[in-house]
């Protein structure tokens, strides 16, 4: 191995070389480690345990009888992309582009997933259904609705995902399903303030100021709690319709424990809040509160 250069050695890496199976013709692979702006040339038969790759991949290898692959995920300077392609999957986060090996998931799904994907199966079976004037009805209303925009491009919806779209709301409300299209509503401001958190006596008590009736039925979403000195949150999972506010203040800690547990004292929980009408949803606003020790 030729070194041009040093660098403190990982206090995790006992060894720095494992065999790789690489062509017989000797060429030489070249490593850029990133590290103090080391550059590394390594020869045929020697590799380090676990370098970073040039476009901000890493790569590792186990032991010195397999090849080295993949295993971080890295932020990279690339044009903007998403999606998957081969083994790595690309992502646009509010920190620049992302880079990731592609994973199977290999967790059993949750109660919540089950009757989410079950809804979704009847919904989509009841497409099946439709005559060819109601679907048509459904592809004439997707033309005045757009996607969610995607690298900065945006398209009308095509009559199914409209369907869908529409009716899984229905269905998470108790609703009748929609065989023709429903109006789209104009929301007004989500009555829904900030997020209230008490601690007394070491009981939670997690409430939403309510100050005003709410003219559409809103959903609440959270996520795990958070670090204090986290601003940001994504990943909302629904927790149950917003409970009838009583003197100014919707009490949510049962729908958040049901989901989450109780929040440990210290933490910072994030909720979101969105109403629904007809089928249609606005979009979602976010309050966010420590829990007080």
């Amino acid at each position: 191995m030729q070194v041009a250069g040093t660098w403190p050695k990982p206090a995790s890496v006992s060894k720095v070389s494992a065999s790789l199976a690489l062509p017989a013709s000797g060429s030489v692979v070249e490593l850029l480690w990133q590290r103090r702006a080391t550059y590394v040339s390594i020869q045929p038969c020697v590799i380090a345990v676990a370098t970073k790759l040039p476009g901000g991949l890493r790569a590792r290898a186990d032991n010195r009888h397999h090849p080295a692959y993949l295993i971080a995920i890295m932020r990279i300077l690339d044009i903007p992309q998403t999606g998957k392609l081969g083994t790595t999957v690309s992502v646009r986060t509010r920190y620049g582009q992302i880079r990731r090996r592609y994973a199977v998931p290999r967790k059993a799904p949750s109660p919540a997933q089950i009757s989410i994907r079950e809804t979704v199966g009847r919904v989509r079976f009841l497409w099946r259904t439709l005559t060819d004037e109601q679907r048509d009805a459904w592809t004439i209303s997707g033309q005045g609705v757009s996607s969610q925009p995607c690298l900065g491009q945006s398209g009308s919806l095509p009559g199914y995902l409209l369907f869908m779209k529409i009716n899984t709301t229905l269905a998470y409300q108790g609703l009748p399903p929609a065989l023709t299209p429903t109006e789209r509503p104009t929301f007004g401001d989500n009555p829904v303030r900030e997020l209230v958190i008490t601690n007394t006596g070491s009981v939670i008590d997690l409430k939403l100021s309510v100050p005003t009736a709410p003219a559409a039925d809103i959903v609440v979403l959270g996520t795990h709690p958070r670090s204090p000195g986290v601003t940001f949150a994504k990943h909302f999972t629904i927790l149950g319709r917003l409970p009838v506010p009583e003197a100014g203040y919707s009490t949510i800690t049962q729908l958040y424990v049901d989901r989450y547990g109780v929040p440990p004292a210290g933490m910072r929980v994030f909720i979101r809040t969105r109403q629904m009408l007809n089928g249609w949803e606005d979009l979602p606003k976010e309050t966010t509160a420590v829990v007080p020790r």
